[in-house]
Protein backbone atom coordinates (compact mmCIF):
# COMPACT_ATOMS: atom_id res chain seq x y z
CA UNK A 1 0.00 0.00 0.00
CA UNK A 2 1.86 3.37 -1.25
CA UNK A 3 2.08 6.11 1.11
CA UNK A 4 4.43 8.06 -1.04
CA UNK A 5 6.21 7.02 -4.15
CA UNK A 6 9.30 6.15 -1.99
CA UNK A 7 7.23 4.84 1.34
CA UNK A 8 5.34 2.07 1.89
CA UNK A 9 2.80 1.18 4.49
CA UNK A 10 2.33 -2.48 5.36
CA UNK A 11 -0.95 -3.23 7.38
CA UNK A 12 -0.13 -5.96 10.51
CA UNK A 13 -2.60 -7.72 12.76
CA UNK A 14 -1.67 -7.17 16.36
CA UNK A 15 -2.91 -10.38 17.13
CA UNK A 16 -0.74 -12.39 13.98
CA UNK A 17 2.62 -9.90 15.23
CA UNK A 18 2.77 -11.25 18.53
CA UNK A 19 2.26 -15.28 17.25
CA UNK A 20 4.32 -14.62 15.18
CA UNK A 21 7.29 -13.06 17.58
CA UNK A 22 6.01 -15.59 20.41
CA UNK A 23 6.88 -18.52 18.36
CA UNK A 24 10.59 -17.26 17.64
CA UNK A 25 11.11 -17.43 22.33
CA UNK A 26 11.77 -20.95 23.82
CA UNK A 27 8.66 -22.55 25.47
CA UNK A 28 7.79 -20.84 28.94
CA UNK A 29 8.80 -17.85 28.56
CA UNK A 30 5.78 -16.23 28.46
CA UNK A 31 3.08 -16.39 30.95
CA UNK A 32 0.09 -14.78 30.49
CA UNK A 33 -2.40 -13.20 33.33
CA UNK A 34 0.08 -12.43 35.24
CA UNK A 35 -0.69 -8.79 36.47
CA UNK A 36 2.18 -7.07 38.58
CA UNK A 37 0.82 -5.64 42.22
CA UNK A 38 3.90 -4.91 43.46
CA UNK A 39 7.79 -4.57 42.82
CA UNK A 40 10.76 -4.62 45.52
CA UNK A 41 14.40 -4.31 45.85
CA UNK A 42 16.62 -7.49 46.82
CA UNK A 43 20.72 -6.50 46.66
CA UNK A 44 21.44 -6.27 42.94
CA UNK A 45 17.65 -7.87 41.79
CA UNK A 46 14.70 -6.96 41.68
CA UNK A 47 11.56 -8.91 43.16
CA UNK A 48 8.42 -8.51 40.80
CA UNK A 49 5.60 -9.86 42.65
CA UNK A 50 2.27 -11.31 40.59
CA UNK A 51 -1.13 -10.97 41.62
CA UNK A 52 -1.41 -15.07 41.85
CA UNK A 53 1.24 -14.90 44.62
CA UNK A 54 4.34 -15.59 42.74
CA UNK A 55 7.04 -14.19 43.22
CA UNK A 56 9.73 -13.28 40.13
CA UNK A 57 13.61 -12.78 41.01
CA UNK A 58 15.11 -10.35 37.92
CA UNK A 59 18.47 -9.25 36.76
CA UNK A 60 17.08 -7.09 34.50
CA UNK A 61 13.74 -5.66 34.85
CA UNK A 62 12.36 -4.02 31.22
CA UNK A 63 8.99 -2.29 31.66
CA UNK A 64 7.46 -2.60 28.55
CA UNK A 65 3.75 -2.66 30.43
CA UNK A 66 2.07 -0.39 28.85
CA UNK A 67 0.50 2.94 29.26
CA UNK A 68 -0.61 2.00 32.63
CA UNK A 69 3.05 0.65 33.57
CA UNK A 70 3.73 -0.55 36.98
CA UNK A 71 7.51 -0.47 36.44
CA UNK A 72 7.20 3.41 35.08
CA UNK A 73 5.20 4.52 38.22
CA UNK A 74 7.81 2.29 40.47
CA UNK A 75 10.37 4.86 38.77
CA UNK A 76 8.44 7.78 39.69
CA UNK A 77 7.30 8.71 36.37
CA UNK A 78 3.52 10.84 35.97
CA UNK A 79 0.55 8.65 34.49
CA UNK A 80 -0.20 9.55 31.28
CA UNK A 81 -2.38 12.74 30.30
CA UNK A 82 -5.60 12.98 28.67
CA UNK A 83 -5.45 14.55 25.03
CA UNK A 84 -8.64 15.90 25.48
CA UNK A 85 -9.79 13.64 22.31
CA UNK A 86 -11.07 10.02 22.02
CA UNK A 87 -10.51 7.78 19.63
CA UNK A 88 -12.01 4.27 18.18
CA UNK A 89 -10.14 1.47 15.94
CA UNK A 90 -11.75 -0.88 14.06
CA UNK A 91 -10.68 -4.42 11.77
CA UNK A 92 -13.71 -4.66 9.38
CA UNK A 93 -14.39 -8.13 7.55
CA UNK A 94 -16.48 -8.61 4.54
CA UNK A 95 -17.86 -11.28 2.58
CA UNK A 96 -16.84 -10.31 -0.63
CA UNK A 97 -14.09 -7.98 -2.40
CA UNK A 98 -14.49 -4.58 -0.63
CA UNK A 99 -12.91 -2.93 -3.78
CA UNK A 100 -10.87 -0.86 -2.00
CA UNK A 101 -7.53 0.65 -3.76
CA UNK A 102 -4.59 -0.36 -2.28
CA UNK A 103 -4.09 3.16 -0.48
CA UNK A 104 -4.33 4.62 3.02
CA UNK A 105 -6.75 7.35 3.34
CA UNK A 106 -6.68 10.00 5.96
CA UNK A 107 -9.41 12.67 6.14
CA UNK A 108 -10.36 15.39 8.60
CA UNK A 109 -13.45 17.87 9.08
CA UNK A 110 -14.69 19.82 11.52
CA UNK A 111 -12.76 18.83 14.65
CA UNK A 112 -12.93 14.95 13.44
CA UNK A 113 -10.33 12.84 11.89
CA UNK A 114 -10.88 9.48 10.01
CA UNK A 115 -8.88 7.42 7.67
CA UNK A 116 -8.68 3.86 6.93
CA UNK A 117 -6.63 1.12 4.84
CA UNK A 118 -7.20 -2.52 3.21
CA UNK A 119 -5.60 -5.16 4.59
CA UNK A 120 -6.07 -7.49 1.59
CA UNK A 121 -9.23 -8.05 -0.45
CA UNK A 122 -11.72 -8.71 2.04
CA UNK A 123 -10.53 -6.84 5.65
CA UNK A 124 -9.39 -3.21 6.48
CA UNK A 125 -8.25 -1.02 9.42
CA UNK A 126 -9.90 2.31 10.37
CA UNK A 127 -10.41 4.68 13.17
CA UNK A 128 -11.92 7.77 13.65
CA UNK A 129 -11.02 10.79 16.51
CA UNK A 130 -12.81 12.97 18.12
CA UNK A 131 -12.94 15.92 21.34
CA UNK A 132 -15.46 14.47 23.62
CA UNK A 133 -17.73 17.92 24.05
CA UNK A 134 -19.65 16.79 27.39
CA UNK A 135 -18.90 13.94 30.07
CA UNK A 136 -22.52 12.48 28.81
CA UNK A 137 -21.49 11.71 25.47
CA UNK A 138 -18.09 10.48 27.15
CA UNK A 139 -19.72 7.90 28.95
CA UNK A 140 -22.30 6.99 26.19
CA UNK A 141 -18.88 6.39 23.83
CA UNK A 142 -17.61 3.49 26.09
CA UNK A 143 -19.79 1.52 24.78
CA UNK A 144 -19.22 -0.50 21.44
CA UNK A 145 -22.75 -0.31 20.15
CA UNK A 146 -23.65 3.37 21.06
CA UNK A 147 -19.91 4.41 19.52
CA UNK A 148 -20.54 2.07 16.56
CA UNK A 149 -23.91 4.60 16.17
CA UNK A 150 -22.11 7.71 16.75
CA UNK A 151 -19.13 7.21 14.16
CA UNK A 152 -21.80 6.37 11.24
CA UNK A 153 -23.77 9.45 12.35
CA UNK A 154 -20.71 11.90 11.68
CA UNK A 155 -19.57 10.20 8.91
CA UNK A 156 -22.44 10.69 7.21
CA UNK A 157 -23.26 14.21 8.77
CA UNK A 158 -20.09 15.14 7.44
CA UNK A 159 -19.89 13.51 4.37
CA UNK A 160 -17.11 11.42 4.72
CA UNK A 161 -15.99 8.50 2.18
CA UNK A 162 -18.41 5.85 1.29
CA UNK A 163 -15.64 3.61 1.47
CA UNK A 164 -15.37 4.60 5.05
CA UNK A 165 -18.78 4.42 6.17
CA UNK A 166 -18.58 1.00 4.74
CA UNK A 167 -15.74 -0.46 6.53
CA UNK A 168 -17.30 0.93 9.84
CA UNK A 169 -20.36 -1.16 9.05
CA UNK A 170 -18.82 -3.91 8.35
CA UNK A 171 -17.41 -3.89 11.89
CA UNK A 172 -18.30 -6.53 14.54
CA UNK A 173 -18.35 -5.26 17.43
CA UNK A 174 -15.90 -7.46 19.35
CA UNK A 175 -13.33 -5.79 16.60
CA UNK A 176 -14.04 -2.34 17.87
CA UNK A 177 -11.83 -0.05 20.24
CA UNK A 178 -12.12 2.64 22.44
CA UNK A 179 -9.87 4.27 23.99
CA UNK A 180 -9.29 7.82 25.43
CA UNK A 181 -5.96 9.44 24.00
CA UNK A 182 -3.39 9.42 26.06
CA UNK A 183 0.29 10.53 26.30
CA UNK A 184 3.14 11.32 28.40
CA UNK A 185 4.22 15.21 28.81
CA UNK A 186 7.54 15.05 26.73
CA UNK A 187 9.37 17.43 29.13
CA UNK A 188 8.78 14.68 31.59
CA UNK A 189 12.20 12.45 29.24
CA UNK A 190 13.89 15.99 29.28
CA UNK A 191 14.32 15.77 32.91
CA UNK A 192 14.16 11.73 33.61
CA UNK A 193 16.12 9.05 32.33
CA UNK A 194 14.46 6.12 31.23
CA UNK A 195 16.64 4.02 33.08
CA UNK A 196 17.40 3.39 36.74
CA UNK A 197 19.77 0.78 37.88
CA UNK A 198 19.06 -2.12 36.19
CA UNK A 199 15.20 -1.26 35.04
CA UNK A 200 14.28 0.61 31.89
CA UNK A 201 11.38 1.67 30.17
CA UNK A 202 10.42 0.81 26.49
CA UNK A 203 7.00 0.65 24.47
CA UNK A 204 3.82 3.00 26.06
CA UNK A 205 5.48 2.13 29.36
CA UNK A 206 7.82 5.12 27.89
CA UNK A 207 6.46 7.32 25.34
CA UNK A 208 2.57 6.80 25.25
CA UNK A 209 1.20 9.07 22.34
CA UNK A 210 -1.69 10.06 20.69
CA UNK A 211 -2.00 8.09 16.79
CA UNK A 212 -2.02 10.75 14.32
CA UNK A 213 1.66 9.69 13.44
CA UNK A 214 0.83 5.96 13.16
CA UNK A 215 4.11 5.22 15.12
CA UNK A 216 3.52 4.23 18.42
CA UNK A 217 3.45 0.13 17.98
CA UNK A 218 6.41 1.45 15.38
CA UNK A 219 8.81 2.94 17.89
CA UNK A 220 8.10 -0.06 20.12
CA UNK A 221 9.81 -2.67 17.82
CA UNK A 222 12.57 0.43 17.68
CA UNK A 223 13.16 0.06 21.72
CA UNK A 224 13.24 -3.57 21.27
CA UNK A 225 15.91 -3.71 18.97
CA UNK A 226 18.01 -0.68 20.21
CA UNK A 227 17.43 -2.51 23.88
CA UNK A 228 18.52 -6.22 22.61
CA UNK A 229 22.06 -4.44 20.63
CA UNK A 230 22.67 -2.12 24.11
CA UNK A 231 21.44 -5.66 26.70
CA UNK A 232 23.39 -8.23 24.62
CA UNK A 233 26.75 -6.34 25.63
CA UNK A 234 26.21 -6.85 28.95
CA UNK A 235 24.51 -10.03 29.51
CA UNK A 236 27.05 -11.70 26.66
CA UNK A 237 30.27 -10.05 28.90
CA UNK A 238 32.48 -12.58 30.56
CA UNK A 239 33.74 -9.34 32.75
CA UNK A 240 31.84 -9.67 35.21
CA UNK A 241 33.60 -11.25 38.48
CA UNK A 242 30.04 -11.38 41.15
CA UNK A 243 26.57 -9.65 41.33
CA UNK A 244 27.75 -6.79 41.61
CA UNK A 245 29.41 -6.22 38.64
CA UNK A 246 27.27 -7.61 36.45
CA UNK A 247 24.71 -4.52 37.67
CA UNK A 248 27.06 -2.45 36.88
CA UNK A 249 27.62 -3.88 33.28
CA UNK A 250 23.67 -3.88 32.71
CA UNK A 251 23.44 -0.13 34.48
CA UNK A 252 25.64 0.62 31.80
CA UNK A 253 23.93 -0.85 28.98
CA UNK A 254 20.51 0.52 29.83
CA UNK A 255 22.07 4.04 30.31
CA UNK A 256 23.06 3.78 26.45
CA UNK A 257 19.46 2.52 25.52
CA UNK A 258 18.14 5.49 27.18
CA UNK A 259 20.23 8.32 26.00
CA UNK A 260 19.90 6.67 22.49
CA UNK A 261 15.38 6.77 22.66
CA UNK A 262 15.10 9.81 24.51
CA UNK A 263 15.01 12.33 21.71
CA UNK A 264 13.77 10.33 19.15
CA UNK A 265 10.90 9.53 21.88
CA UNK A 266 10.37 13.20 22.67
CA UNK A 267 10.10 13.82 18.78
CA UNK A 268 7.28 11.53 18.60
CA UNK A 269 5.78 12.69 21.29
CA UNK A 270 5.01 16.14 20.78
CA UNK A 271 4.74 15.80 16.61
CA UNK A 272 1.54 13.32 16.78
CA UNK A 273 -0.11 15.48 20.01
CA UNK A 274 0.76 18.93 17.89
CA UNK A 275 -0.96 16.72 14.55
CA UNK A 276 -3.65 16.06 16.67
CA UNK A 277 -4.29 19.57 17.68
CA UNK A 278 -4.00 21.19 14.05
CA UNK A 279 -6.38 18.59 12.39
CA UNK A 280 -8.64 18.05 15.40
CA UNK A 281 -9.42 22.44 15.55
CA UNK A 282 -12.41 24.26 13.78
CA UNK A 283 -11.14 28.08 14.62
CA UNK A 284 -11.30 30.47 11.32
CA UNK A 285 -7.78 31.19 11.76
CA UNK A 286 -6.50 27.45 12.78
CA UNK A 287 -8.70 26.27 9.81
CA UNK A 288 -7.40 28.25 7.41
CA UNK A 289 -3.59 27.54 8.39
CA UNK A 290 -4.36 23.84 8.44
CA UNK A 291 -6.58 23.36 5.55
CA UNK A 292 -4.50 26.58 3.22
CA UNK A 293 -1.04 26.51 4.21
CA UNK A 294 0.13 23.36 6.20
CA UNK A 295 -2.27 20.81 4.45
CA UNK A 296 0.81 19.75 2.22
CA UNK A 297 3.16 19.32 5.08
CA UNK A 298 0.32 17.40 7.43
CA UNK A 299 -0.20 15.19 4.99
CA UNK A 300 3.58 14.02 4.63
CA UNK A 301 4.66 14.23 7.91
CA UNK A 302 3.79 10.77 9.26
CA UNK A 303 5.65 8.97 6.03
CA UNK A 304 8.72 11.43 7.37
CA UNK A 305 8.54 10.59 10.72
CA UNK A 306 8.26 6.97 9.85
CA UNK A 307 11.62 7.43 7.67
CA UNK A 308 14.01 6.18 10.92
CA UNK A 309 16.88 4.17 10.95
CA UNK A 310 17.86 2.57 14.57
CA UNK A 311 20.43 0.39 13.20
CA UNK A 312 20.89 -3.46 12.79
CA UNK A 313 20.60 -6.01 15.93
CA UNK A 314 23.74 -6.89 16.38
Amino acid sequence: MVFRKEHEVRSVRRAQLLEALAKELPAGTIRLSSKVVAIEESGFFKLVHLVDGTILKTKVLIGCDGINSMVAKYMGFKSPAFSGRSGVRGYARFSENHGFEPRMCQLFNNGFRSGFRPNDDKTAHWFFTWTPPSSKEKESNENPEKTKSFVLSKLVEYDFPEDLRRAVENTELECLFVTPLRYRHPWELVWKSASQGNMCLAGDALHPMTPELGQGACSSLEDAVVLARCLAKALRSTEAKDNEDMYKQIEICLNKYAKERKWRSIDLITSSYLVGYIQKSNGLVMTFLRDKILAGFLSLLPSRKADFDCGKLT
